[in-house]
């Protein structure tokens, strides 16, 4: 249990003590300065306190917002900090400055001079030490410390002037979603999360179920009748239901935690690729082979996502000073960022970029209803043609962007797209031997190359002769030109596409080789084996998102890179006949399945455990 202790004189009538108690903590009282450093010294070393002013006013979801949210090590509102394990230390550091500034730290007040409460005092010596202080916007919610009798009538008067539950309520939606999501679900899924709350449920609980609804309405699916097909999409809309509800759940109860985050990410793409496959399967039995489209979905959706991270990444934090200094000591906006935002003070513009670049809430809105009422072929057709518009929607934007954009980017945002392009052995040694021609090149070669190399390695997979030596040349050509792509430090204004180009390359190859094979198996095993590496290219993007690095380089080599990948499956493809390819992609597909999957629960099991804060998308649309 954690400790808040609370300072000063008792103010008859509060509910503070049995508000903090009703969030979990189990309260002290402390009299001065000095009574409080002995009960934070007492209280266990491996536990949350928190000092909270025994003047304070305010509504309980104020106080849970700042002193429960375990992302952050500290955390204050006015009256009240808190400081996690890893933050204690600080925290006694700067009650003893407070103490010793005592008398010294006042604010204006509407009134005159105040004399700072000790939990106030706190955190100015918090942040003077150089402690980052959470401080959670509380919009009409009311944290304040009064000064006097006047002054506490007021803020109660503010506090019952709220209605506390609808706030919550409210703010348990994510502030930047889709118009599907917002408009559609979001209104009545909140009610759920606060009715799963309310039963001790957890969002982890809730992604689990939302997972298994998925997979049945993708066996659904599977029966290729029109029942099945109706069930399989008012299913898969209550997976999505179910989807909104556990990041709302964790919202509403500040339930944040690093294993919830990486399973309502890793779930989402299983439940979409899951039901893909459910459809193809449903197809299969109706006599109607979309293997090919349903591989075809999987590999755009990969790619389209891929390219969100890295332009994200690529332009997360790009240096102010170099900005400054570019644009004459003007902001570094480019023309069509201007458009975009000027764009965003006209409603009704955002709610239609936002719906046609078919976030998680339409798509699967769409491939729900065209389940139910058209066949598999056409829910795969209309989604290729849809995600295609939207992918390219989107890229165009960033690349008039990039092109436009005068900041340079930093060494953090070129690690990470080094990271995402997942290079193996091979591409390591091109990069080594190209290193010196690399710096000569010029900026735009990095993504013209690795375009290139892609190019000659899907062409030679669609147009060479079936089981010919073509596409082991074509990869080879493309071995050398991502060591050649990857030569130089990725700073360029369109090095975040690289990435993707290689995703486009690799997958595109499976697909066109396993099509081309003509046998039974051969796409559902490349099916497989581009999920078990698009898992893969996932777990990267959460890591990286996350702040823990990509995954270590030895298990990139040890599944071989993009390149040796490639390369591996173009020779099988070559000297195996057609039923021995469609059984060595079956062998690969379970073999990087494993070794991945392996890897990556162990890592994400023991952030977890090692309490590492939660990273969740409050403004992606997925």
């Amino acid at each position: 249990m954690s400790t808040a202790i609370v300072t000063g004189q008792p103010v008859p009538g509060s509910s503070l003590e049995g508000d903090l108690r009703s969030l979990g903590f189990e309260v002290r009282r402390a009299a001065d300065a000095g009574e409080t450093g002995e009960l934070l010294a007492a209280a266990p070393a491996d536990e949350r306190v928190a000092v909270v002013d025994g003047r304070f006013v305010g509504h309980r979801h104020a106080l849970r917002l700042g002193l429960t949210d375990p992302r952050f090590d500290a955390a204050s509102v006015p009256g009240a900090v808190t400081a996690k394990p890893a933050a204690r230390r600080a925290l006694t550091h700067a009650l003893h400055e407070s103490v010793a500034d005592e008398g010294h730290a006042t604010t204006a007040g509407g009134t005159g001079t105040v004399v700072l409460g000790l939990p106030d005092r706190v955190v100015a010596a918090l942040q003077e030490g150089g402690t980052a202080v959470h401080r959670p916007e509380l919009g009409t919610l009311v944290a304040a410390v009064p000064a006097d009798a006047d002054g506490r009538d007021e803020a109660r008067r503010a506090v019952d002037a709220v209605d506390e539950e609808a706030v919550r309520l409210r703010n348990a939606v994510k502030s930047r979603d889709g118009f599907f999501t917002t408009h559609v679900i979001s209104p009545y899924s909140r009610y759920l999360a606060r009715w799963c709350a309310r039963r001790g449920l957890t969002p982890n609980q809730v992604t689990t179920a939302s997972l298994l609804t998925a997979i049945v309405a993708a066996v659904c699916a599977a029966t290729a009748t029109r029942g099945g097909f109706v069930a399989a999409g008012v299913l898969l809309l209550a997976s999505f239901f179910l989807d909104c509800t556990d990041g709302q759940l964790a919202r509403y109860s500040l339930q944040y935690s690093t294993l919830g985050a990486w399973l309502d990410a890793t779930f989402d793409r299983a439940k979409e690729y899951a039901y893909y496959a459910g459809l193809a399967l449903g197809a299969a039995r109706g006599g109607d082979d979309v293997w090919a489209l349903a591989l075809g979905a999987m590999v755009l959706q990969t790619c389209r996502h891929l390219l969100d991270s890295s332009f994200n990444e690529a332009t997360s934090d790009i240096t102010a000073a170099t900005a400054a200094t570019a644009a004459g000591g003007q902001a570094n906006t480019s023309p069509t960022a201007a458009l975009s935002d000027r764009l965003d003070r006209v409603g009704w513009t955002v709610w239609l970029r936002r719906m046609i670049v078919l976030p998680i809430g339409e798509r699967w809105a769409l491939i729900a209803v065209l389940t139910a009422v058209t066949t598999p072929r056409t829910v795969f057709v209309v989604l290729l043609v849809g995600c295609g518009f939207a992918a390219c929607y989107t890229s165009a934007g960033r690349l008039l962007r990039s092109l436009t954009r005068t900041a340079r980017r930093t060494g953090r945002a070129a690690r990470a797209l080094a990271d995402l392009a997942d290079t193996g052995v091979l591409a390591e040694a091109f990069a080594a031997l190209f290193k010196g021609a690399a710096r000569r090149l010029p900026s735009l070669a990095p993504p013209l190359l690795a375009l290139a190399g892609g190019a000659a390695v899907v062409a030679a997979a669609a147009f060479a002769p079936a089981g010919g030596a073509w596409p082991v040349v074509g990869a080879c050509v493309y071995c050398a030109a991502s060591g050649a792509a990857v030569a130089r430090t990725l700073t360029g204004p369109l090095d975040w596409l690289v990435p993707a180009f290689f995703r486009a390359a690799e997958y595109g190859t499976v697909l066109l080789l396993a099509a081309r094979a003509d046998v039974n198996g051969a796409l559902p095993a490349a099916y497989g084996l581009v999920a078990a590496v698009a898992y893969h290219h996932y777990d990267t993007v959460y890591r990286i998102k996350g702040g823990s690095g990509a995954p270590p380089r030895r298990l990139v080599r040890a599944i071989g890179g993009h390149e040796g990948r490639t390369l591996l499956v173009t020779v099988v493809a070559a000297v195996l006949s057609a039923t021995g390819f469609a059984v060595a992609l079956t062998v690969c597909a379970v073999c990087v399945a494993l070794v991945v999957l392996t890897e990556s629960i162990r890592f994400w099991i023991a952030q977890s455990r090692s309490g590492s804060p939660a990273v969740h998308d409050e403004g992606e649309t997925a």
